[in-house]
């Protein structure tokens, strides 16, 4: 069973987390069940990007990124390489790294 281990977040996960989770479960999915608030504005039908993460390990275990997703990549805050959208992303055999992001589409926090 893999893990996802969230990075601290200012306001959403000040302490970080980590949790075990079902090969095929979305990221936001998993945070979600867990009490991670990630704001998903489409409710989860890849129609925008607020809930934008960013791997920082076990990218290549997740599955593949299609061209929606990618497209609507392209309007995130703070892309990077390794982004993802947390409602499309779903979970391989690999422990995982995921950071979310201070920042969305929608707002920013200092």
């Amino acid at each position: 069973m893999p893990k996802i281990f969230f990075y601290p977040h200012k306001i959403l996960l000040p302490f970080g987390a980590v949790i075990s989770a079902k090969p095929g479960q979305s990221i936001l999915n998993v945070a979600l069940e867990n009490h991670i608030n990630i704001e998903h504005a489409c409710e989860q039908s890849c129609a925008c990007c607020t809930c934008h993460c960013i791997i920082r390990k076990g990218f290549n275990s997740l599955s593949i990124c299609l061209e929606n997703e990618e497209d609507l990549l392209d309007k995130a805050w703070g892309l990077e390489k390794y982004s993802r959208l947390a409602c499309q992303a779903k979970l391989g055999e690999e422990d995982i790294e995921v950071e979310i992001p201070i920042y969305n589409l929608h707002q920013k926090i200092e």
